[in-house]
Protein backbone atom coordinates (compact mmCIF):
# COMPACT_ATOMS: atom_id res chain seq x y z
CA UNK A 1 0.00 0.00 0.00
CA UNK A 2 1.12 3.27 -0.96
CA UNK A 3 1.93 6.09 1.80
CA UNK A 4 -0.12 9.51 1.39
CA UNK A 5 1.02 12.90 1.34
CA UNK A 6 -0.08 13.14 4.98
CA UNK A 7 2.15 10.38 6.40
CA UNK A 8 5.18 11.39 4.52
CA UNK A 9 5.15 14.87 6.08
CA UNK A 10 4.20 13.62 9.74
CA UNK A 11 7.47 11.05 8.94
CA UNK A 12 9.50 13.85 7.76
CA UNK A 13 8.53 16.01 10.37
CA UNK A 14 9.76 13.05 13.23
CA UNK A 15 12.37 12.41 11.19
CA UNK A 16 13.98 15.63 11.44
CA UNK A 17 12.91 15.71 15.17
CA UNK A 18 14.04 12.26 16.19
CA UNK A 19 16.95 12.88 14.13
CA UNK A 20 18.04 16.25 16.64
CA UNK A 21 16.54 14.26 19.84
CA UNK A 22 19.09 11.11 19.20
CA UNK A 23 22.24 13.55 18.76
CA UNK A 24 21.39 15.43 21.87
CA UNK A 25 20.91 12.69 24.23
CA UNK A 26 23.85 11.24 22.91
CA UNK A 27 22.24 7.76 21.29
CA UNK A 28 23.50 8.46 18.08
CA UNK A 29 26.84 7.30 19.60
CA UNK A 30 27.02 4.04 21.22
CA UNK A 31 28.68 0.81 22.00
CA UNK A 32 31.68 1.71 19.68
CA UNK A 33 29.57 2.33 16.68
CA UNK A 34 27.04 5.10 15.11
CA UNK A 35 23.39 4.80 15.56
CA UNK A 36 21.06 6.15 12.60
CA UNK A 37 17.68 6.40 11.70
CA UNK A 38 17.10 5.36 8.55
CA UNK A 39 13.42 5.91 7.91
CA UNK A 40 10.31 6.44 9.76
CA UNK A 41 7.02 4.74 8.25
CA UNK A 42 3.82 5.95 10.03
CA UNK A 43 0.42 4.42 9.64
CA UNK A 44 -2.40 5.36 7.84
CA UNK A 45 -4.10 6.62 11.03
CA UNK A 46 -1.00 8.45 12.27
CA UNK A 47 -1.62 7.04 15.45
CA UNK A 48 2.07 4.41 15.28
CA UNK A 49 5.19 5.25 13.91
CA UNK A 50 7.85 2.71 13.25
CA UNK A 51 11.50 3.99 13.41
CA UNK A 52 14.21 1.79 12.04
CA UNK A 53 17.48 2.33 13.11
CA UNK A 54 20.73 1.29 11.48
CA UNK A 55 23.80 0.33 13.52
CA UNK A 56 27.14 0.77 11.90
CA UNK A 57 30.02 -1.02 13.49
CA UNK A 58 28.18 -1.86 16.44
CA UNK A 59 29.50 -3.83 18.91
CA UNK A 60 26.66 -5.85 20.45
CA UNK A 61 23.29 -4.72 18.42
CA UNK A 62 20.99 -6.16 20.74
CA UNK A 63 21.99 -4.22 24.06
CA UNK A 64 21.52 -0.86 21.82
CA UNK A 65 18.36 -1.65 21.14
CA UNK A 66 17.67 -2.45 24.48
CA UNK A 67 18.98 0.47 26.22
CA UNK A 68 16.99 2.67 23.23
CA UNK A 69 13.98 1.03 24.36
CA UNK A 70 14.43 1.94 27.79
CA UNK A 71 15.03 5.24 26.87
CA UNK A 72 11.74 5.50 25.09
CA UNK A 73 9.87 7.16 27.35
CA UNK A 74 12.33 9.87 27.89
CA UNK A 75 12.78 10.31 23.92
CA UNK A 76 8.78 10.51 23.27
CA UNK A 77 8.85 13.38 25.75
CA UNK A 78 11.42 15.25 24.61
CA UNK A 79 9.78 14.77 20.72
CA UNK A 80 6.08 15.63 22.43
CA UNK A 81 7.81 18.54 23.43
CA UNK A 82 9.24 19.69 19.71
CA UNK A 83 6.30 18.55 18.03
CA UNK A 84 3.00 19.53 19.98
CA UNK A 85 1.97 22.35 17.63
CA UNK A 86 2.46 19.97 14.65
CA UNK A 87 0.29 17.09 15.71
CA UNK A 88 -2.80 16.48 16.89
CA UNK A 89 -1.32 13.41 18.84
CA UNK A 90 2.16 12.09 19.25
CA UNK A 91 2.21 8.33 17.67
CA UNK A 92 3.27 5.50 19.33
CA UNK A 93 6.51 4.53 18.72
CA UNK A 94 8.13 1.52 17.90
CA UNK A 95 11.84 0.87 17.30
CA UNK A 96 13.21 -1.63 14.75
CA UNK A 97 17.07 -2.64 13.82
CA UNK A 98 17.23 -2.10 10.16
CA UNK A 99 19.55 -4.46 8.85
CA UNK A 100 19.78 -3.77 5.36
CA UNK A 101 23.53 -2.71 5.55
CA UNK A 102 24.10 -5.78 6.86
CA UNK A 103 22.71 -8.08 3.82
CA UNK A 104 24.53 -5.29 1.68
CA UNK A 105 27.76 -6.19 3.07
CA UNK A 106 27.20 -10.33 2.85
CA UNK A 107 25.67 -9.41 -0.70
CA UNK A 108 29.44 -8.03 -1.50
CA UNK A 109 31.44 -10.55 0.07
CA UNK A 110 29.64 -13.13 -1.53
CA UNK A 111 30.13 -11.56 -4.95
CA UNK A 112 33.51 -11.43 -4.03
CA UNK A 113 33.74 -14.78 -3.36
CA UNK A 114 32.25 -15.83 -7.30
CA UNK A 115 35.28 -16.17 -9.33
CA UNK A 116 34.35 -14.32 -12.56
CA UNK A 117 34.37 -17.12 -16.03
CA UNK A 118 37.65 -17.04 -17.45
CA UNK A 119 37.17 -15.71 -20.50
CA UNK A 120 38.58 -18.03 -24.21
CA UNK A 121 38.84 -15.70 -26.19
CA UNK A 122 42.04 -14.70 -28.07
Amino acid sequence: MQEGKRQKQVAAILLEEMNDIFRRLGLNMMDGGMVSISSIKVTPDLLEARIYLSLFKVENPNLVMQKIEERAWEIKKHLADKVKHQLRRIPVIQYFQDDTLDHVFKMEELFKQIKPPTSQEE
